[in-house]
């Protein structure tokens, strides 16, 4: 039988009602978390046609559902808003049986999706020992794992479960997503209550894969024909099943897969996806996931040391819908780690596999305290421009922070030409050395352009741009590097 058509028998067999008995949908079970208020978690499932079936919590707090009724073989039941804690008793009541689920818990949820570098595992990443070590020290900060699985058409609930819910141990933890992980951890180390982490990601699959029909259409792609990587193929089967779920938030680390497929349209795709995953979770919860809420992502690390292929440079500006940082008025309410330079030169897995997923984490971490949970005084991204200043024979670059600068001979170019129109990501570019540098600004040299006009300045434009948190821009605390940018002149400038 194919994979198609067991999912299909396996999902159609239980909207029959599976042996006549309430069930519940594949991510519930012991040691879950459900979203806390002020928003209402949803729990869903099949039954026998016509049963009644009712919810109820114990715990901290009481609390008793109004009989719902099975329809079509789905019931579905919204809670009322929990606040954060535990731990829960939570039974499901019906004519025909009891269900029990222990030891639940009321936090926030976040989805953690991607290819290879979000699934890259814990076992894998530096000191891995002694982060795993680490595990049973936030028996409140639960892991989910959706198992690999595609379908042509979309699914309502999962084929299969790959990490249950569970509380954290290093041998479950050694097998889930390292980045997902630490950024949950980290972030209870802040809040202090429960957080959920649900791990739906799979390697080597481009960002259509990942994308409603809807949301590709916003972009006008051509179809892509094999295996996960197929349009939507992922949507279908890892996605869309879980959006019934309240969740408070998403991270996401890829675009490795679109440096080859679809490279310029990325600046589309993307950010329809992720207004698409609004959208369709916030109706899939029947209202209760926020229609903006939170999306994190993780500005591609590096690949190659000695190439002049521009492609990672290139996606990474896509990524940002082609303004250099996030949140931007394009992509509202999302939050970027950059992550260029923590190369690994020697990974086992290949250099396009860094091992140093703490600080992608802290960083994406450090966003989501500002964005997601509206920490003013948390700084989260490195030095942007905000302003550039042609001088005689140079040009100062004022960022929109505090900065530390190494000197450097060519993590600047500039572009020596007349018009914008001669000068793009195919003209010639040349090194433009820093000068010297002030408390929020950078002088570098543009003797390079030998008399023409500049056209062009950009930063950090390469596959491999230094080496281990040796950029030469960072803001003033050395923790967060500036992200690279491009910037044309309308004319050109001396």
């Amino acid at each position: 039988m194919s994979l198609r058509l067991r999912a299909l028998f396996i999902l159609t067999a239980c909207l029959l009602g599976c042996d006549a008995k309430v069930r519940l949908a594949s991510y519930y079970g012991d040691h879950m978390v459900l979203q806390k208020s002020p928003a209402r978690a949803v729990l869903w499932g099949y039954g026998p046609e016509g049963a009644h079936v009712t919810v109820s919590l114990s715990g901290p707090i009481q609390l008793r559902t109004s009989p719902v009724t099975v329809t079509k073989g789905i019931w579905r039941v919204t809670l009322d808003p929990v606040e954060p804690g535990g731990p829960y008793m939570l039974m499901v009541s019906s004519e025909s049986n009891t269900i029990t689920l222990k030891d639940v818990l009321f936090g926030d949820i976040w989805v953690c999706g991607g290819q290879s570098n979000m699934q890259f595992q814990t076992s894998r990443v530096f000191n891995a020992s002694s982060e795993l070590a680490l595990a049973p020290k936030y028996p409140h900060v639960r892991p989910f794992q959706a198992a690999l699985n595609v379908s042509e058409t979309e699914l309502p609930d999962l084929v299969q479960v790959q990490i249950p819910w569970s509380v954290p141990t290093a041998g479950v933890m050694s097998e889930f997503s390292a980045v997902c992980w630490l950024f949950g951890r980290y972030l209870y180390d802040v809040l202090k209550y429960p957080i959920g982490l649900v791990e739906s990601c799979w390697g080597g699959t481009p960002v259509e894969a990942w994308s409603s029909s809807r949301a590709l259409q916003q972009c006008k792609l051509d179809r892509m024909i094999g295996g996960p990587r197929n349009d939507s193929i992922l949507w279908n089967s890892m996605i869309h099943p879980l959006l019934n779920m309240t969740i408070y938030g998403a991270i996401w680390y890829q675009g490795e897969a679109n440096t080859d497929y679809h490279p310029n349209q990325y600046n589309c795709s993307f950010p329809a996806m992720i207004d698409d995953w609004r959208m369709a979770f916030h109706q899939g919860s029947g209202g209760q996931t926020d229609p903006d809420f939170p999306f994190g992502f993780v500005q591609l690390s590096t690949c190659a040391k000695h190439t002049s292929s521009e492609s990672y440079s290139n996606l990474r500006w896509h990524q940002t819908e082609d303004t250099g940082f996030a949140p931007n008025s394009k992509m509202r309410k999302t939050f970027m780690a950059v992550a260029l330079d923590l190369p690994d030169e020697t990974s086992p897995r290949g250099p396009i596999h860094p091992r140093d997923k703490q600080d992608v984490a802290y960083r994406l971490m450090l966003g989501a305290r500002a964005v997601a949970y509206n920490q003013t005084d948390v700084l989260f991204l490195g030095p942007f421009p905000k302003e550039i200043q042609p001088l005689q024979n140079s040009i100062e670059i004022v960022y929109d922070q505090e900065v530390s600068v190494t000197q450097s001979e060519d993590i600047y170019e500039i572009c020596c030409s007349t018009t914008r129109a001669a000068c793009s990501l195919h003209s010639s570019w040349v090194p433009a050395p820093i000068l010297s540098w002030a408390l929020a600004s950078v002088r570098i040299s543009t003797a390079s352009c030998q008399g023409s006009a500049v056209a062009g300045l950009r930063y950090a434009w390469q596959n491999w741009p230094c080496d281990f948190k040796a950029c030469p821009v960072y803001s003033i605390n050395k923790v967060l590097p500036a992200p690279p940018f491009i910037f044309y002149y309308p004319q050109g400038n001396n």
